[in-house]
C-alpha cells in the first residue's frame, strides 16, 4: 500500500527540477556554439613556415603566411565558397607616418617577431629602429567564427606628432562595391547613409571624422614617395563603419572602429582594381614613453539590411565595454 510522504514529493520535484535545468543548459550550449563557433577553432595555429593558419567553420586562411608581413591572407568564406583577400590581404599593416613624414615604405616590410599568445590569438612586434622611434605591436585574435579584431599599440620612443597607422585590407575582385557610413553626399542635414565611392566623386576619397582632422591628412605626408595620394575629401563619417560587397551570393565585409580611434576612413571608387578599405588609425600625438593603442574589427557576413550592421557595430561597442569593466575589475 502507498503512503503519501511530503518528502517523496520534495525528491520528485526536486529530480524534475536538476532535468529541466540540464535540459536548457545543454540547449543555451548548443545555441552558443551555434552563434559563436567551437571556442577551439577560434585559435590560430602555428605552421612550421613561420605563418599561422586559422579556420573557424566560416572563415579559412592564413596569416604571415610564409613568415611574410601581411595580415590575412588566402582567406575564404567556408559557406559560399567566397575568396575574401586580395594579393596584399586583409588588416594588413601598410603606411605609417607622422606630420609630414613617412616611415619607410610600408609596415609589413619591416623586421618582426611573430608569436602564438595562450588563448590562440597572435602577436606581432615591430621593434624600435634608428629610423623608427617607436615600438609596434599588432595582435590579432577571433571573436567568434565571422569575427576578428585586431589591436594596434604603439610604444613611443620619441615625441610622436598626429602620429597615424594606415590599416589596409585589399579584398578579392568579388567585392567591387566599397561603402563608408557617412553624412549624405551632397549633404543633407541629419541624414547618414552608407555613401557609395562612385568615380564621379574622384579616384581615391577619405572620409575624416571631423574638419578638426583634414589638416592632418594635408600637412604633406600624402606627397611623400613611394604612390604619393591626392585625396578627395568626402563628408564626415557618421560612425568609422566601411563595407565592401559584392554579388547577393557573396557575403559583405563590415569594417569597423571606435570614434576615438579612427579619424578616416578612405576607399578607392566602386569597381578600382585595388578593391581595397583603409582605416587611418590614431591621429594624435603620442609622448615620448607614452602607449597608446587603437581597435578594429572585420565580420564578414551575410546581410540583409544596412540595419544589421549598425546593430553589429553596437555590439562591438558593447563587446569594448564590457572588456573595459574586465580590465578595470581584475
Amino acid at each position: 500500500m502507498y503512503v503519501y510522504s511530503g518528502t517523496n514529493w520534495i525528491m520528485k520535484a526536486l529530480c524534475i527540477t536538476i532535468v529541466l535545468c540540464a535540459m536548457t543548459f545543454l540547449v543555451e550550449l548548443t545555441f552558443a556554439q551555434d552563434v559563436t563557433g567551437d571556442p577551439s577553432r577560434l585559435a590560430f595555429t602555428a605552421e612550421e613556415d613561420g605563418g599561422y593558419e586559422f579556420d573557424t567553420g566560416i572563415l579559412r586562411g592564413g596569416l604571415r603566411e610564409a613568415g611574410k608581413g601581411l595580415g590575412l591572407t588566402s582567406a575564404v568564406h567556408i559557406p559560399t565558397g567566397t575568396t575574401l583577400s586580395g594579393a596584399y590581404g586583409l588588416l594588413s599593416y601598410y603606411r605609417v607616418f607622422t606630420t609630414n613624414k613617412r616611415y619607410g615604405t610600408a609596415a609589413w616590410s619591416w623586421p618582426g617577431t611573430s608569436k602564438l599568445l595562450p588563448d590562440g590569438a597572435v602577436q606581432v612586434t615591430w621593434p624600435e629602429a634608428d629610423d623608427r622611434p617607436f615600438e609596434m605591436v599588432a595582435i590579432y585574435r577571433f571573436r567568434d567564427d565571422s569575427t576578428v579584431d585586431v589591436e594596434t599599440i604603439v610604444k613611443a620612443g620619441k615625441d610622436l606628432s598626429k602620429f597615424e597607422v594606415f590599416l589596409a585590407s585589399y579584398f578579392h575582385e568579388a567585392f567591387p562595391l566599397p561603402q563608408v557610413f557617412a553624412a549624405a553626399f551632397p549633404k543633407t542635414v541629419g541624414k547618414r547613409i552608407f555613401l557609395t565611392a562612385k568615380k564621379s566623386f574622384g579616384d581615391w576619397q577619405m572620409f575624416p571624422r571631423n574638419d578638426d582632422v583634414v589638416p592632418i591628412i594635408r600637412d604633406g605626408r600624402w606627397k611623400k614617395q613611394p604612390n604619393p595620394v591626392d585625396w578627395k575629401i568626402m563628408p564626415p563619417m557618421a560612425k568609422p563603419i566601411a563595407v565592401r560587397r559584392g554579388s547577393k551570393a557573396a557575403p559583405t565585409a563590415i569594417l569597423m572602429a571606435p570614434p576615438d580611434d579612427c579619424f578616416a576612413i578612405s576607399t578607392p571608387y566602386e569597381g578600382e582594381g585595388h578593391y581595397s578599405m583603409y582605416f587611418s588609425l590614431f591621429g594624435r600625438d603620442i609622448k615620448a614613453g607614452q602607449t597608446a593603442k587603437a581597435r578594429l574589427r572585420l565580420v564578414v557576413k551575410n546581410i540583409t539590411s544596412n540595419r544589421e550592421i549598425l546593430n553589429l557595430y553596437e555590439k562591438y561597442m558593447k563587446d569594448l565595454s564590457e572588456l573595459k569593466v574586465q580590465t578595470d575589475n581584475p
